[in-house]
């Protein structure tokens, strides 16, 4: 039997470096989840389209399920288009189980994904919570910032890309917490395209008040136009964005193993997931 495909679903760049992290991220899951790479799909610089096999851990599985990438916006494919394609040899749609790679659920969560569900006709779609927020990003974030040159002492401006969305906003202040909680020190949030206050404002409020040095905390998933705006916001240091770490795989794998369960549990489908 086939086992629920995997469609990690990211926002898009045309940043080079964001493209070839997502597809990246893309393989890391798929070795988290037991999966053999080889050929061109082993080559993380390869184009932003990518597919890889998956190995379902049960012996009732006979095929081998899909891991794909999808972009909501500036790249292709579109998550209606890649669902679609999830088709079995026989013509037949493969259940799938859609990850949205997003820090925050905002308008893309809420809105974007389950049109792209709706507009692709698939009758077998499971979507789990976005990837933030979570500790595990936090910890990462920590670590991320202690590379950068921050040190205790040092104020922190926790960035993350901003959003009309309240929900969003909220999922924000919760990632800000973690963070602080984490350092145990105060953590300013600043925004770099939507919402107030910016990042740049808040460094300079920051050293208006006494800080002698600031660091920005990236909560931004991968390279691209909103990291490169963080260097220039005036700030000591910058940490590089969460990006491919081994805590980011396994959270994304088990988002998947969560949901592909369910759909197996409420289907005639008699295949173990991998890592289960």
């Amino acid at each position: 039997m086939t086992a629920p495909a995997l469609v990690l679903v990211a926002h898009g760049t045309r940043s080079t470096r964001g493209v070839q992290m997502i597809a990246a991220l893309a393989e890391a899951v798929t070795r988290e989840l037991g999966v053999a790479i080889s050929g061109r799909d082993a080559d993380t610089s390869a184009a932003p389209v990518r597919e890889h096999r998956v190995v379902a851990g049960g012996p009732e599985a006979t095929e081998k399920p899909w891991v794909r990438t999808a972009f909501v916006d500036v790249l292709g494919p579109s998550p209606s288009e890649v669902l679609r394609d999830l088709t079995d040899a026989q013509g037949e749609s493969v259940p799938a189980v859609l990850v949205p790679a997003f820090l925050a659920s905002g308008y893309h969560v809420y809105q974007d994904v389950p049109r792209e569900v709706a507009e692709s006709g698939h009758p077998e779609v499971a979507v789990t919570p976005a990837m933030g927020p979570d500790p595990a990003l936090a910890r990462i974030m920590a670590m991320r910032l202690r590379a950068a040159g921050w040190r205790p002492g040092d104020a922190v401006v926790f960035a993350a890309a901003g959003s009309s969305d309240a929900r969003a906003r909220q999922d924000v202040r919760r990632a800000a917490g973690m963070l602080a909680e984490h350092l145990d020190v105060p953590v300013r949030i600043g925004y770099v395209a939507t919402g107030a206050p910016r990042v740049p404002e808040v460094v300079a409020e920051l050293r208006e008040s006494g800080a002698r040095r600031v660091f920005i905390a990236s909560y931004l998933l991968a390279h691209g136009l909103f990291q490169q705006r963080l260097h220039e916001a005036g700030a000591d240091g910058v940490a590089e964005p969460i990006g491919v770490h081994p805590a980011v795989v396994r959270l994304i794998a088990d988002r998947y193993r969560a949901a592909a369960r369910e759909l197996v549990r409420t289907n005639t489908f008699p295949v173990e997931v991998s890592g289960a």
